[in-house]
């Protein structure tokens, strides 16, 4: 929790003003018993009205003080930990943005979320408890101690011995609630994942009548977590009765005791109720510290998951002196790459090298898992090769800056990813500045043109997020368009034509030849229809190359390319 204090950095004369306003508040609060004991014993006892209207005009007075001091710390206190809250929940979504997919895959998308949101929202909480309580409670509480040894004399004792008690009480129970909280983070993670899977995998869940055992998931997690809920809060909620049992016996013990001294004129009436004052405000502060204990455990475990997460350096970061890599135009060269994903036993890819220039056009093919997408992934460097490297206009990718190497790339990804707004601001998100007549060329390009044309409100026709509410193949001509707008020096198409008909596919295909001409054009494909027209076609077996070569050498020098070629024209013939 300490180290997330610097996000407080901007606000630290706001803190400080609140720390004088709240000392405040207290210093008024602890002076109201000593007046009202004054009061009753120089005015009510001796009759004098003047000094009751006087002392009562200086109660009113500081009680005003303390109510304005509670109001003003009360708003900035406010605003100082919202402010906090947007900066941390800011800081971890810049961090999460910067990591690589291993690092997101270790976390957990599900986790992500619940770190970001609502283990934000429990330290934002307890610091607002901080800030309006850490010098109001130890002041309430240690100034009433002082005071009530002052104005009760030997009773004080009752309160000396009363204290200890329920601060082992209370350290105890926030020891065992603090197990609880962080099982309650821990399980509330897993609920979101359900509902996360849930929610993106409904169609499958609905088309294999797995409904009712979704249902049961989530109901066994969402019951594990209620009932560990319940149980950290029936531990807590005892606190309270017992701290207010525990405090209004020694209130009894006060009045049993100071009124046997009244009566024998050993003490005045006015010091009994300034002791019985004090003694309340004493409880008071112990509430506030019981609060804070409360709130403690759970934002300390929220804030451990937030520490992990700003603590969790990225596996893929700039090198300390970058390269330009402007020398040519998209000049791509694998050489001797092995790639081992993490964790898995064997590489995905086994030194692989080849070579694409510019104006040409080179296909990847090869089975299910045969590592075609992990070489996509590893041009755009979402992960680092484990052996040899990838060169992009002859410099090595790890010695670009991610932002300039992935600018040179126009990228179409296996399933399209669309975003909620307008068609036009999907289409911009490869050029934020494209203008109206750049889109409508790359929609033509994608064959795009057709159906948005044919919507009413065209370019700013609504896209819902995910794309719900398109077709698969609109959505991959919208995303074929979102990489053409940008016009970059590679190409990147990852399986980016398996939702379209062969028709518009082979009509895509026409435009994109004459639109990459002078680009690199890197295309990863299962059909060989798509395939054949390459100048290079790579083919991959188990994350081996096992040919390379035109479609007419494959067809004569390469087994595997044989057998894709006549499986998938027997299926289309069957078709």
């Amino acid at each position: 929790m300490i180290r997330l204090l610097r996000f407080l950095k901007p606000y630290r004369f706001s803190v400080v003003l609140i720390v004088l306003l709240v000392f405040a508040q207290a210093i008024a609060n602890l002076l109201l018993p000593t007046l009202m004991a004054d009061v009753i014993d120089e005015g009510v006892v001796k009759s004098d009205l003047v000094y009751i209207i006087r002392t009562g005009g200086l109660m009113l007075l500081v009680g005003l003080v303390a109510a304005a001091a509670a109001i003003t710390a009360s708003f900035f206190t406010s605003r100082t930990a919202t402010g906090f809250a947007r900066l941390l929940r800011l800081e971890l979504f810049t961090r999460i943005e910067h990591f690589s997919l291993n690092e997101v895959n270790r976390i957990g998308t599900a986790s992500l979320i619940t770190r970001t949101t609502n283990d934000t929202t429990q330290v934002q909480q307890l610091l607002i408890i901080l800030l309006n309580m850490m010098i109001n409670a130890p002041l309430m509480g240690i100034g009433g101690i002082i005071l009530a040894v002052t104005q009760g004399g030997d009773l004080a004792w009752i309160l000396v011995a009363t204290i200890p008690i329920l601060a082992v009480a209370l350290i105890g129970v926030m020891r065992y609630a603090l197990r609880l909280f962080l099982s309650i983070q821990v399980k509330l993670d897993r609920l979101n994942l359900i509902l996360d899977e849930k929610l993106k995998g409904v169609r499958v869940i609905r088309a294999f009548d797995r409904s009712e055992y979704e249902q049961q998931r989530f109901d066994s997690a969402n019951e594990d977590l209620m009932r560990t809920t319940i149980h950290v809060n029936r531990v807590v909620a005892a606190l309270l009765p017992a701290m207010t049992l525990v405090m209004n016996l020694a209130s009894i013990a006060i009045v049993w005791f100071g009124g046997m001294r009244v009566n024998e004129g050993t003490m005045q009436i006015g010091n009994m109720m300034a002791l019985l004052q004090y003694s309340m405000s004493i409880l008071f502060s112990l509430l506030m510290v019981s609060m804070m204990f409360v709130m403690l455990p759970r934002a300390s475990a929220s804030a451990s998951r937030i520490n992990e997460v700003l603590a969790l350096k990225p596996g893929i970061v700039d090198a300390p002196e970058t390269q330009t890599a402007n020398q040519g135009r998209g000049l791509v060269s694998f050489q001797h790459v092995t790639f081992k994903y993490p964790g898995a036993e064997e590489p995905a890819v086994y030194d692989l090298s080849f070579t694409t220039r510019p104006g040409e056009l080179t296909a990847i093919i090869g089975g299910t898992g045969s590592g075609k997408s992990t070489l996509a992934h590893l041009l755009l460097r979402f992960y680092d090769v484990s052996q040899g490297q990838i060169l992009v206009n002859g410099v090595d990718i790890r010695a670009i800056r991610q932002q300039d190497l992935r600018a040179k790339i126009g990228f179409v990804p296996q399933k399209p990813q669309l975003f909620s707004g307008s068609i036009s601001e999907n289409v911009r998100y490869g050029k934020k500045d494209a203008t109206e007549a750049e889109i409508w060329h790359a929609l033509q390009v994608a064959q795009a043109q057709e159906f948005v044309s044919a919507l009413e409100a065209g370019l700013d026709s609504v896209v819902t997020q995910g794309g719900t509410n398109l077709s698969g193949g609109q959505k991959q001509r919208l995303a074929i368009a979102r990489a053409l707008v940008r016009q970059p020096e590679i190409y990147l198409f990852d399986d980016s034509f398996s939702a379209l008909d062969f028709q518009t596919e082979a009509r895509l295909r026409m435009a994109l030849k004459e639109e990459t001409r002078e680009a690199t054009v890197l295309l990863v494909t299962q059909r060989v229809s798509t395939a054949m027209e390459a100048d290079r076609i790579i083919v991959l077996d188990e994350g081996r190359m096992v040919g390379k070569g035109t479609h007419q050498e494959l067809m004569r020098s390469c087994e595997a390319y044989r057998e894709i070629v006549a499986t998938q024209l027997s299926l289309e013939e069957l078709a």
